[in-house]
């Protein structure tokens, strides 16, 4: 644990101010605290709340044991062995199993249902020492050579405003982008771009026996759909396509969701007595990234930075995995300043190193090499062992990989060659 820095009456309130109660703000704020320092959380809606993005990859495990709140997500979760893929009306799905990677360490994950698992991570910052204000929205903020200041609304009660301090900002603020859009630093990702449909439903089927928590991927014409087993009868269940394929809709959103199940007869299947639990629900421009993660006084973290296809499941994984990083570097920058430099350099660098990896597959998801590569795994030279590492989200140098994942390049390519050349390599998948 660090040793708080001395501070002086004119000294802001906090050393740390974070925007967003999310995976991302509740972990960099526990962490935080853990170390000893003054930190704020203001999250502007009041948990538990709606959220997508329920499945996890083995490589949070560890951060939550960090946090202590891994019998928790345990007590909520389905357990999740692995990932199975399929590509439309084929009699077969290919598992890809976590207890295969290279350092199978931690060889399972969970499916959460999010409401439930943000509330336990944004009490256990509390519970830590940060102090958290729920219903208080961030309206703006400045930032000066020795301090960070933020407007802050409570959106309850007078709904009156004040200006809070910090030697630090943290946004954690998720899709809402806090200071990236402030500052005009987001930029959509011009190599992908995607739009979801969404909702939870009862009466579908999970996988059989040692699969049956396992989150389900199949591909069709237009992009791709998700099947992630919750409990009590709850599966979450998505679409992820071209903004394109969206607009042809004619009608109300769910029609169009069940109308699209039609064009998988895997997932149509499966959905034959589905029953909707929610509103059917539709987010846009999924893929995006800021110009920089810092600046003077602040950082992002997670989905305030960079947003890529949720495909494998990285979007908790990454949010809570650069909220500990960042952790370690606010709390070297506000205990050395003059590392300040270095540590944050190093951040962005660890966290752009994870996005990178997972995003080389992402951008080539829809690719029929793809496809023909994930339903035909190779055993040779520890390949699909490299692969499952990546998708257990070993992505941050943990485990030396490039040799492996550079000879999948490799046969991506030729792949991808033999097809252009019209052997058709990509259509022998039963």
């Amino acid at each position: 644990m660090s040793t708080p820095v001395e501070t002086d009456s004119n000294s802001p309130d906090y050393d740390a101010i974070v925007i967003g109660g999310g995976p991302a703000g509740s972990t960099v704020a526990a962490l935080l605290a853990m170390k000893g320092r003054r930190v704020l959380v203001l999250e502007k809606s009041r948990h538990p709340r709606f959220h997508i993005g329920e499945s996890l990859l083995p490589r949070n495990v560890p951060i939550f044991r960090k946090l202590g709140v891994f019998d928790q997500v345990r007590e909520i979760g389905v357990e999740k062995k692995g990932a199975d893929f399929s590509v439309p009306g084929a009699a077969r799905h290919t598992v890809f199993d976590f207890a295969r990677a290279i350092h199978p360490d931690e060889p399972s994950a969970f499916q959460v249902t999010r409401s439930e698992f943000d509330k336990i991570l944004l009490d256990n910052a509390r519970a830590r020492g940060a102090e958290v204000r729920e219903r208080s929205e961030v309206l703006d903020f400045r930032i000066s050579s020795e301090h960070a200041t933020v407007t802050v609304k409570n959106l309850d009660g007078d709904q009156k405003t004040e200006e809070l301090a910090a030697r630090y900002l943290i946004d954690a603020s998720g899709r809402d982008t806090f200071i990236s859009s402030k500052l005009g630093l987001k930029a959509r990702d011009p190599r992908h771009n995607s739009a979801a449909v969404f909702n939870h439903f009862s009466g579908v089927p999970a996988r059989d026996g040692e699969e049956a928590g396992n989150i389900s991927i199949y591909w069709f014409e237009h992009g791709w759909f998700w099947m992630i087993p919750l409990d009590d009868d709850r599966m979450s269940v998505g679409m992820v396509s071209a903004p394109e394929y969206l607009k042809t809709r004619d009608g109300a959103l769910d029609d169009f969701l069940v109308q699209s199940f039609k064009r998988c007869p895997n997932v149509d299947k499966r959905m034959a007595r589905a029953r909707p639990l929610d509103e059917t629900r539709a987010a846009g421009n999924f893929s995006y990234r800021a110009r920089r993660i810092f600046g003077d006084r602040y950082l992002m973290v997670g989905d305030a930075y960079a947003f890529i296809d949720p495909v494998f499941s990285s979007g908790v994984f990454i949010a809570m995995q650069s909220a500990d990083y960042a952790a370690d570097a606010v709390d070297t920058c506000l205990a050395d300043p003059k590392k300040a430099a270095r540590a944050m350099a190093d951040y962005q660098r660890l966290v752009d190193r994870g996005i990178s990896r997972f995003s080389w597959f992402i951008y080539r998801f829809m690719d029929p090499a793809m496809r023909f590569l994930f339903m035909n795994p190779s055993q040779r030279l520890g390949l699909q062992a490299a692969v499952i590492s990546v998708l257990s989200g070993d992505v941050y140098g943990r485990t030396r990989l490039w040799p492996r994942l550079m000879l999948f390049r490799v046969m991506f390519s030729a792949v991808n060659l033999l097809n252009g050349l019209g052997l058709g390599v990509d259509k022998k998948i039963s």
